[in-house]
């Protein structure tokens, strides 16, 4: 189902977002520690709305199958 594939994609890319973030804050004693934190915070919600996509293509893709059964 392609709903799934992309949230997969959207769920690797804010993983990839926030490791880049969390990097960039250890390498730098000085980065901008307001900037990286709404990075972060950007990056967990992003990952949060492709699970909920994720679930709700998964909860839709069940009723579709009960109704065809």
């Amino acid at each position: 189902m392609q709903a799934i594939a992309i949230a997969a994609s959207g769920i690797a890319s804010a993983i990839a977002r926030f490791d880049a973030s969390a990097q960039a804050t250890a390498r730098d004693p000085l980065a901008n520690l307001a900037e990286e934190t709404v990075e972060r915070i950007q990056a967990e919600t992003a990952l949060k709305a492709n699970v909920s996509v994720m679930k709700t293509a998964e909860e839709m893709t069940g009723t579709l199958l009960d109704i065809l059964a």
